[in-house]
């Protein structure tokens, strides 16, 4: 069993959770090949993708956790955070603060992420016990808000998602998040059957990462 420290570590090594939100089963099965082949090993698939459970399982049946570090997102309570540890997800993201879920998570040693935007609510989920606070939606402010929420809480774990790309992966990094969270902008090329893009994409933000801290 791979332990959550282990897990930890691997998503902050790497940089990048690969958040997949897909019409179908397929797609995001595809969609998490792609990603992995691109040099991405943490995958978060969101509870939003039909049959989500089913996939993490076909996904951690395929995988094993030193090749996929295999996530579930959009996780709105313990019921389904439960549904998805036994499916074989082995972090758990949420959009907002829900302190059973992270009891629940804190209980079976599993990694927590709930999503926070204030000064106020980033230290209520560490008080909580979240493993890494996920500023969501990162787009309402852009990679200042890092910077400013780490002026008073330097000790943060701060995973920024929404509105993170290629663009602008560098400066959330440089502002000091521990990992950034990418959706739409790497996996919408799946929508017209460009899985290749996909790829290249996902190779391009973990070179892009790994460049920023070496200049930080």
């Amino acid at each position: 069993m791979v332990s959550k420290l282990q897990i930890l570590n691997r998503i902050i090594a790497a940089g990048l959770v690969a958040v997949v939100r897909a019409d179908s089963a397929d797609s995001a099965s595809r969609l998490a090949d792609a990603i992995l082949e691109g040099g991405c090993p943490a995958i978060e698939i969101t509870f939003t993708v039909p049959g989500a459970h089913r996939v993490i399982e076909q996904l951690a049946a395929r995988y094993s956790p030193e090749v996929l570090v295999l996530g579930a997102g959009t996780v709105l309570d313990p019921e389904t955070a439960r549904i998805a540890i036994l499916s074989g997800a082995s972090y758990i993201v949420a959009p907002s603060l829900n302190e059973s879920t992270i009891r629940l998570c804190n209980r079976y040693q599993i990694a927590s992420m709930p999503g926070a935007m204030t000064v106020k609510e980033v230290i209520e989920a560490m008080e909580a016990g979240a493993d890494i606070v996920k500023l969501f939606p990162g787009e309402a402010f852009g990679p200042p808000l890092v910077k400013a929420l780490r002026a008073p809480l330097p000790q943060a774990p701060l995973m920024p998602t929404g509105g993170v790309d290629l663009d602008n992966v560098v400066a959330w990094i440089k502002a000091g998040a521990v990992a950034v969270g990418v959706g739409g902008s790497l996996t919408r090329p799946a929508q017209a059957g460009d899985y290749a893009a996909v790829t290249r994409t996902a190779r391009e933000l973990i070179e892009r990462i790994a460049a920023a801290r070496a200049t930080a």
